[in-house]
Parts: structure tokens; C-alpha cells; sequence
């Protein structure tokens, strides 16, 4: 019998054909799925659903089924509350952009996982993700862009910054060297029933892509409007609530000034919201902090890099220098728009991670 891993199992294509890569190289395969749903009226999934709701483990099930292995359904609802939920609701109220996904990468499906996991006796954890774990000759773990670059909008290594080594040396993702065509291909080949299942990419929690209606609605308390000023402070009209917004941010605003306007800052020791012409959305830096480290374990002095800002953001040159204990600058050669507090900065060099942190 081969090394045992758990597969955390979403019920889509990639992690059923995760699953099923490693099967066929002789590892003792576990499928998981995590229940992480809190209310399955309020995270309601549609019909093709995504990995929070019953219509992921109904067809991680029939997966597992069809290629012959365990599975089993994990709770995890108390961490997913904990680490991402409520942390979702308190960025924005404090005028930041969360990225969940990364908290849930991080602090679920990687250390919970993990833990249970190696409890029940496995050697690793496996996902679905299109990125590849790396043992460099200094001996950290990074990981690898799934194309070798990272110039692809679509890389999913970015919100997989936060991983821990440990996390990493415990981690196998075997579709990391595929396209997704190939990934699909497979799965026909082995008559998987979610093959031509389509990609899910909203919030599993928020479904609906109302983000500050499910705030109200967890908080149970409403917005406070506020003042929409310019760039000088001068009033321009009044917001719905500071939540309902993100820098670089146009429809939905809410006002007319008869020429196009975008956020540019959210300030909630005021409550107010700061709208600007789309050229003032460029900046050349940034500060980062809570920060990771994995290619190595701490830079000292510049180091050149590629630099990501958010997950569709084309990397850009960048220079990157420490600014205290737990905080890091980066200075991009050009400007980039919308740089936004709360979001993550992750950087690389030759196509692996370097390391990342949290925009301030």
C-alpha cells in the first residue's frame, strides 16, 4: 500500500481528477469534502453549485464512487466562522477589501485539514489547485506557477501565498503541471461525472455577489451613510455605507457628476468615501505587513521581483525592501491602478513565490 493522502474534495473537476491522478500512482487515496456551510438556507448553491454547499458533496460523492475510494464529510464550520466569515465582515467594516479565499486556503483547508488529517494517519494532504509545491536547494518549500510564469491573470498560486512550510512539505497538487483542457480530458477519459461540470468563482458564503447585503444581514445591524467627498474634502453627495464599496470601484456608486468618478480611498474614522478621477487610482508603492515567507526566510536589503495585487492583477516589476519587523515596501517600476488595503501583495521570482502580505 502506497502513502496515504486525503483529497480535499469540492465536488468540481479539479480535485475529482486530484483524486484520481494519485489513485492511479498507487497512493491510498481518502476523499474529503469539508462542511463549511453555516446555514443552507443563506448559502444556498445552485445547481452546479461551488464548495460550500450539497451539491458538493452529492458529486464528490458519486466521484469518489466512481474511482473507488473512501470518503468522508469533515466539519468544519466553527474554523470556517472563526477565520473567514468573520473576518470577511470585519475588513469591510473597517474600509478593506478581505480576500477569503486566502484565509480559507490558510487557516481551513490547509490547517485544519492538515491536522485531522495526520491524526487519521496520512503522510498528505492533496487539492485541486493549478500551481506545484517545490523544494528548493536551500531546502524551504515554495510554490511553482502551474505555466512556469507568473504573467497569467489566472494564477492560482496567489491565494495560496499564506501556506506555511510545514503546511507545504505536507502538500501534493498533482494537476499543478496541467492546462484545465487537459484536467477536463482526463476526467472524460475515466468517465468522471463531473467532467464538464462548470467552475464555480463566487464567494461560496454569498452567492449572490451581495456582499454588503449579507454583512447587514450576519451583523443584523444597517450601513451608516456617509459624505462621498473629492479629493480636497469638498462634498459631493452622500453613500449607502462604507462597506458597500472597494478602491477603484465605478458602477454602482450611487451618485451622477456627469463624468466618470471611481474610488480612490475609504476612510471609516469619518465615513467617508473619497471619489476621484481614474487617473488618481494610479500609485507606484505600497506597504505590506503580516507578512509569509517561502522561496526565503527573510530578505535582507532590495530584492527585484514580480509583484501581484490582486488575483486577475498581471504581475508587474517591482523592488521590495523590509520597513520594520513585520512589514515589508514595494515599489513598482509603473504605476499600477487601484491598489487596495486589505488585498494581498505577493511576489516572485522565477516563476516561484517569494513571499507576501497584507496591503495596508
Amino acid at each position: 500500500m502506497g502513502k496515504k493522502v486525503v483529497v480535499g474534495m469540492s465536488g468540481g473537476v479539479d480535485s475529482s481528477v486530484a483524486a484520481y491522478l494519485l489513485k492511479e500512482e498507487g497512493y491510498d487515496v481518502i476523499g474529503v469534502t469539508m462542511q463549511i456551510w453555516q446555514d443552507e438556507d443563506s448559502c444556498r448553491i445552485e445547481e452546479n453549485g461551488g464548495c460550500c454547499g450539497t451539491s458538493a458533496v452529492e458529486d464528490a460523492r458519486a466521484v469518489a464512487q466512481a474511482i473507488g475510494i473512501p470518503y468522508y464529510v469533515m466539519n468544519f464550520k466553527q474554523e470556517f466562522r472563526s477565520k473567514v466569515m468573520d473576518y470577511f465582515v470585519k475588513e469591510y467594516l473597517a474600509g478593506r477589501t478581505p480576500n477569503p479565499c486566502i484565509a480559507c486556503n490558510r487557516y481551513v483547508k490547509w490547517q485544519s485539514l492538515l491536522k485531522k488529517s495526520l491524526a487519521l494517519g496520512a503522510d498528505y494532504i492533496a487539492t485541486g489547485h493549478y500551481a506545484t509545491v517545490e523544494r528548493l536547494d536551500n531546502g524551504r518549500y515554495t510554490l511553482h506557477t502551474a505555466a512556469g510564469t507568473v504573467e497569467t491573470t489566472k494564477d492560482q498560486t496567489y491565494a495560496l501565498y499564506n501556506l506555511t512550510q510545514d503546511q507545504l512539505a505536507h502538500t501534493l497538487m498533482p494537476i499543478g503541471a496541467y492546462t484545465k483542457d487537459r484536467t477536463r480530458k482526463i476526467a472524460e477519459e475515466a468517465n468522471l461525472p463531473v467532467a464538464h461540470k462548470p467552475d464555480s468563482e463566487e464567494i461560496c458564503f454569498v452567492p449572490d455577489k451581495d456582499y454588503a447585503g449579507f454583512i447587514e444581514r450576519d451583523t443584523g445591524r444597517k450601513f451608516m451613510p456617509g459624505n462621498f467627498v473629492d479629493e480636497t474634502g469638498r462634498v459631493l453627495g452622500q453613500h449607502r455605507g462604507i462597506a458597500c464599496y472597494t478602491v477603484g470601484q465605478r458602477k454602482h456608486l450611487g451618485i451622477a457628476l456627469g463624468h466618470p468618478v471611481f474610488v480612490k480611498e475609504i476612510h471609516p474614522e469619518t465615513n467617508e468615501i473619497v471619489l476621484s478621477e481614474n487617473e488618481a487610482l494610479f500609485s507606484r508603492t505600497l506597504a505590506v505587513q503580516d507578512l509569509n515567507f517561502m522561496a526565503v526566510p527573510g530578505i535582507k536589503g532590495e530584492e527585484r521581483v514580480m509583484a501581484k495585487i490582486r488575483y486577475n492583477h498581471q504581475a508587474a516589476p517591482a523592488v521590495i525592501k523590509m520597513a520594520g519587523e513585520d512589514t515589508m515596501t514595494c515599489t513598482f517600476d509603473d504605476p499600477q491602478r487601484a491598489i487596495t488595503p486589505g488585498q494581498a501583495a505577493v511576489f516572485y521570482r522565477d516563476g516561484v513565490i517569494l513571499g507576501g502580505g497584507t496591503i495596508l
